[in-house]
């Protein structure tokens, strides 16, 4: 599972993800990147998805640091917001291989 210092680096990446997604909440903190981002490739969301689930899994280390605090929940909510945003289906770009 992932320790402390990869498990906050995940859930960065996973937020900047979900930041391009439809619903995404736009990074708007001193902590955020200065200059804009490329656009992400879909499959990242996915992935993004499926790592912020080991991030708030019983045996990670992050996620229990987190319920020590008075903020644990907060935290679990923030994760889970982003959580929703990256399981929506993509937006469908381009023409679809097949007309039904």
């Amino acid at each position: 599972m992932p320790r402390s210092p990869e498990g906050a680096e995940a859930v960065a990446a996973a937020a900047l993800v979900a930041a391009q997604c439809p619903g995404g909440e736009p990074i708007g903190t001193s902590y955020g990147p200065d200059e804009g981002l490329p656009t992400f490739a879909d499959d990242l969301q996915t992935l993004a998805a499926e790592v912020l689930g080991r991030v708030v899994a019983e045996a990670s280390e992050l996620a229990e640091l987190w319920d020590e605090t008075p903020d644990g929940p907060k935290w679990r909510q923030s994760i889970s917001r982003i959580c929703a945003v990256l399981a929506l289906e993509p937006e469908h770009q381009g023409d679809p291989l097949f007309d039904l």
